[in-house]
């Protein structure tokens, strides 16, 4: 589902953002779009297709580990994480950029003007690997 919405937000974004349009928002907060071929923060620009590679590897992983805990909260988090490592995935395959394999930049548009540019795939990722490391520490058993 993160998946489906992250792509749907970054259509929109592409659309409505297009020709350096930015929607202010709230204390400073704006929509505007940012084209990253990197990874967080725009790190690593030339390695975009070891991050996407990385991604389907930690996605394929982590739904077999989810899937083998049965634990609910455990497959709640681990969507999360897929879903925008996947929805990363998606931007590096089909998103314009330099023409490569998973060489696609992913597309960011949340910008709260104190923190670097993201998007809901990254909201996703971020939300997941913190909510996983609380059930994890709540849960040692898993």
């Amino acid at each position: 589902m993160l998946l489906v919405i992250d792509q749907i937000t970054k259509t929109w974004a592409l659309n409505a953002l297009e020709d350096g349009k930015a929607i202010d928002l709230i204390l400073g907060a704006r929509f505007s779009l940012h084209f990253n071929p990197g990874a967080a923060f725009s790190t690593g620009t030339a390695l975009g297709p070891v991050f996407g590679v990385a991604a389907v590897v930690v996605s394929i992983w982590l739904m077999a580990f989810a899937r083998k805990q049965q634990n609910t909260a455990i497959s709640v988090v681990s969507g999360l994480i897929v879903g925008g490592a996947l929805g990363n995935v998606v931007d590096r395959l089909f998103r314009r950029g330099r023409g490569g394999f998973l060489e696609g930049f992913v597309v960011d548009f949340i910008d709260l003007g104190w923190w670097p540019v993201f998007n809901v795939a990254d909201m996703g990722i971020v939300l997941g690997v913190l909510a996983m490391m609380v059930v994890l520490v709540r849960n040692p058993e898993l």
